[in-house]
């Protein structure tokens, strides 16, 4: 199973609607995607309320496109100060979101410093490209179930190796995410595989990280 939850469309920052993104996902191979796109508290509600309704009707055909596929909504938290937040991880659940991830300290841009360690605190899902995340924060997200990324996206795939070495010390788990915008961006299984095996992973631990996905799908739709 391969699993994107870290995606983009029109509704930020992205080049696609969520239907052609959706389908160039499918047709690449995706069996899971979640619609993340970047939200704080002027937008979270109006993104929520659209991208539930395409992954109600996509999920509704049952289509079985790649292996029963599935979308799922959901928000990034982007560049919200570290204490707030908590309260926009409380409303983007409360407007449905499914999936909750936070942009994390990328080294590319000015992510406020701290923007990690609240993260790790509150009812997310994913870490977002995490930078050079210490190994106290690492061990806050083994400890609430949140998982990290290993991005494939440029720029943010700088601390890849950094977040793989930090995550084995520690015990903490990893996910391979897109962070698409464009269709460039969408990843097959050949992509999906290599981002793992550029970063240092072996083949045990890249079916670690596709257990893991499938992990986070089960926890929403058992």
């Amino acid at each position: 199973m391969i699993a994107d939850f870290h995606t983009h469309t029109i509704f930020s920052d992205g080049e696609l609607v969520p239907s052609e993104l959706i389908r160039r996902a499918a047709y690449s191979g995706i069996s899971t995607l979640a619609i993340t796109d970047h939200a704080d508290f002027s937008n979270i509600e109006f993104i929520l309320s659209n991208i539930i309704k395409i992954c109600d009707k996509i999920n509704s055909l049952n289509i079985n496109i790649s292996n029963n596929f599935r979308v799922m909504p959901g928000v990034e938290i982007t560049h919200v100060p570290p204490s707030l937040i908590g309260g926009a991880v409380s409303l983007a659940r409360k407007s449905g979101a499914v999936i909750v991830i936070v942009h994390g300290e990328t080294l590319n841009e000015p992510v406020e410093k701290g923007t990690n360690s609240a993260a790790l605190k509150e009812d997310i899902d994913i870490l977002a490209h995490p930078g050079l995340i210490t190994e106290e924060d690492t061990l806050d997200a083994k400890k609430n179930g949140i998982y990290l990324e290993l991005s494939y996206r440029k720029g943010h795939c700088l601390s890849n190796g950094h977040v793989f070495g930090i995550a084995k010390k520690t015990g903490a788990n990893l996910v391979i995410s897109s962070d698409a915008h464009s269709p460039n961006d969408i990843m097959n299984e050949k992509i999906y595989n290599n981002v793992a095996y550029g970063t240092g992973l072996n083949n045990r631990e890249l079916e670690k990280i596709k257990t893991n996905a499938l992990n986070i799908v089960h926890k929403y739709y058992p």
